[in-house]
């Protein structure tokens, strides 16, 4: 089995999760190699909905092993309880399950509170971060400021990280933002109480994968959120704090670039988007109405309602470039059964010229224009399907269409949100 690493087309929510769910099967180990908790992986298994923040999708199954890579922010709160409601449930997290590499970074209260205050401040003008301290987190690792997983074990030095980062925190909490201050003793008892629960969990994350490339075991790597949502390549500033591209399963879990043998890009049968930024194809009217209800259209983390659209072969055609896309998995085919009519965005138009890649100027991108392809939809109910030969030729015209724009073959195509409502054209990797 090859390794493969999985990631996002769009502006994340793709459905990364089942994906991931699926190949885990065929896999040794599954390691997450960037974001923070602000993504969330939804998956149904046996009519049983479990929703997955920081650790990686591939906990369900027994014989796997689990990795956090060290390009993750990880809010240590977060970690133990998401730990703990999947102890409920039957499912043990040991650390012969799960490792968070000692690399990782911690997100702390100062970063969430910056966040919130940040964000409260641009009024109007507000991302749309989701309030949980990756972006500021990330700014401490790149001003060399940042506490890591290897922290929590080292009190002194955690301490001493501890009160030097709040010297600076509380002054633009207080001076800048207008907020209240933090005070160093609670968080650093906090934090030495959640170093001693993850202590057995903390290892070098790199070296294990290592060790397991070596054993002949294959690999999983999960991104989070979408290539449109990269923080050099999506739509900046309306983006997140990390790089989803799959060059960055290596630097964030600590592998060489060898070790990659397949990347798949996972694509919505539509487009949507959480939060502000351009959205060049986004329907305000019934039919995205119908897609947003019918695809439960709710942000995993947030809560928040997806924004929708036709498909825009345009940004994935991107992602094909920026990913070295090998094949890609069709996702929530299903939930344009019904509508008449399809658009699939195959160029934009602005001023009298077509463009076949997004400009990286946002006020160029808002006034672009989709240029549709029209295709007939379909009513039959493809949700029972499990052979792609079986679908309605309408559907399969539909997915010939996603082939040939983007060059790039279909090798999953995912028909209901149940683990075993996928169609499998040909195993990504085999």
């Amino acid at each position: 089995m090859a390794n493969i690493v999985v990631v996002g087309t769009q502006w994340g929510d793709e459905g990364k999760g089942k994906v991931v769910d699926l190949l885990t099967a065929d896999v040794e180990f599954v390691v997450r190699f960037q974001g923070g908790n602000n993504a969330g992986h939804t998956l149904e298994v046996d009519g049983r909905q479990f929703i997955f923040h920081l650790v990686p999708s591939g906990i369900l199954y027994e014989n796997k092993k689990c990795l956090i890579g060290n390009g993750l922010v990880v809010d240590p709160e977060v970690l133990l309880a998401e730990m703990e409601s999947l102890k409920k449930v039957g499912i043990v997290v040991g650390p012969q399950r799960l490792s968070l590499s000692e690399k990782a970074h911690m997100i702390m209260p100062y970063h969430k509170a910056l966040d919130l205050a940040r964000e409260k401040a641009k009024g109007k003008d507000k991302i749309g971060t989701t309030g949980r301290g990756i972006g500021p987190c990330y700014e401490d690792k790149v001003t060399r400021t940042g506490i890591r997983a290897i922290d929590l074990t080292e009190p002194d030095v955690l301490e001493e990280k501890i009160r030097a980062n709040l010297k600076e925190k509380n002054f633009l909490l207080e001076k800048f933002l207008g907020a209240s201050p933090l005070k160093s003793r609670p968080i650093l008892d906090q934090y030495l109480v959640m170093g001693q629960k993850l202590a057995p969990y903390i290892s070098d994350v790199s070296v294990e994968l290592d060790q397991a490339t070596k054993s002949g075991k294959a690999i999983l790597f999960e991104g989070a959120q979408g290539t449109h949502l990269d923080i050099d390549h999506g739509t900046y500033p309306f983006v997140t704090s990390s790089n989803p591209v799959a060059s960055t399963a290596c630097s964030g879990a600590g592998v060489g670039p060898r070790q990659i043998h397949h990347v798949l890009g996972i694509v919505k049968a539509y487009t949507t988007r959480v939060g502000a930024g351009p959205f060049v194809t986004e329907l305000d009217d019934e039919t995205g109405r119908f897609i947003q209800e019918k695809g439960n259209e709710f942000g995993a983390t947030t809560g928040r309602r997806r924004r929708c659209g036709w498909l825009d072969l345009v940004i994935v055609g991107d992602s094909v470039r920026l990913n070295s896309l090998d094949s890609m998995a069709l996702t929530k085919l299903d939930v344009l059964t019904g509508l008449d009519t399809l658009k699939i965005c195959v160029e934009y138009e602005i001023d009298g010229r077509i463009l076949h890649q997004r400009p990286a100027s946002l006020r160029k991108t808002v006034l672009c224009k989709p240029v549709y392809r029209e295709m007939a939809g379909w009513k039959e109910d493809i949700s029972s399907v499990r052979k792609k030969k079986d679908l309605p030729e309408a559907t399969l015209d539909y997915i010939s269409a996603i082939e040939e724009i983007t060059g790039v073959p279909i090798s999953v195509i995912s028909v209901g949100p149940g683990r075993d409502d996928t169609i499998v054209v040909k195993k990504p990797g085999a």
